[in-house]
């Protein structure tokens, strides 16, 4: 079998992959991409003192605005889940997440690790296509409106989107000199690159969820380490940011890359 007739395989099986789960995609896709969100929130409640002492002693602020930080968090990541999930203000709840990962990059000192601020960036990747998303649904209810297309502004949302959400990968690579790791390496640099100019988007994004999904299964497992280990925090932390770039590429799936890709350029050819 040539290169061809596999490449036109996979895109047959991706194809038939998009026509069975068609209608639960996008919602799976936004449950997984809300998802490190739900859970930060989450941690707000039951870790209350330990965050609020955190934020006091690190930035000298008082207990007044420590505990205001901490309930500005947890309200506004689980108001934003609630809304995102029940397909209301969807706008305005991609706009309070992006205020909330841009409070915590600066809060928590995200800025001078390049590692946690690159997987951060994915994050907002991944808030960009949600918001491109709802823009297209608020569209489609004045059907028969006339328009000037495809809005640009949701166009560059999804350009922006998909290479925000590459930078997750580049956290992922190796660099040592053993063969496995150098393949990994080529392969998912070969991936990221498709999904960032949009080529062959929806079966490049495809392989990067498996890829992904496997390698945060294997080394994220908070679920093996005991919750009073500080490691269980780390892992579980990393697993739902994981699973949220997951839920973009999901979304890339779903909704192909937009205008502004090779894909969409091939039709005028």
């Amino acid at each position: 079998m040539g290169q061809e007739d596999l490449m036109s395989t996979a895109e047959d099986v991706a194809d038939q992959f998009l026509r069975i789960t068609k209608q639960y995609l996008p919602h799976l896709a936004r449950l997984c991409l809300i998802s490190t969100f739900l859970e930060d929130g989450i941690r707000m409640w039951f870790q209350w003192n330990e965050q609020r002492d955190y934020i006091e002693a690190t930035w000298s602020c008082g207990y007044f605005l420590a505990t205001s930080f901490v309930l500005l968090n947890l309200l506004g990541q689980l108001g934003g889940c609630v809304l995102i999930l029940s397909r209301n203000f969807v706008q305005y709840a991609c706009f309070g997440l992006f205020g909330i990962i841009a409070l915590q990059t600066v809060a928590y000192s995200i800025l001078w690790d390049l590692k946690f601020l690159m997987r951060n960036l994915a994050l907002g990747g991944g808030l960009l296509l949600l918001l491109a998303e709802s823009r297209s649904e608020g569209k489609s209810m004045f059907a028969g409106v006339p328009s000037m297309g495809e809005s640009s502004p949701k166009q560059y949302m999804q350009l922006g989107g998909r290479v925000l959400l590459v930078l997750m990968f580049m956290t992922l690579l190796h660099f040592d000199s053993n063969f496995f790791s150098i393949l990994q390496n080529m392969v998912g640099t070969a991936l990221i690159i498709l999904v960032a100019i949009g080529f062959k988007t929806k079966l490049a994004a495809l392989t990067l969820v498996v890829w992904l999904l496997a390698i945060n299964v294997y080394f994220n497992a908070f679920w093996t380490v005991p919750a009073y280990k500080p490691m269980h925090d780390f892992l579980k932390y990393d697993f739902f940011q994981t699973t949220s770039v997951i839920g973009g590429l999901l979304l890339v799936v779903a909704l192909g890359p937009g205008g502004v890709s090779m894909d969409e350029k091939k039709k005028e050819w």
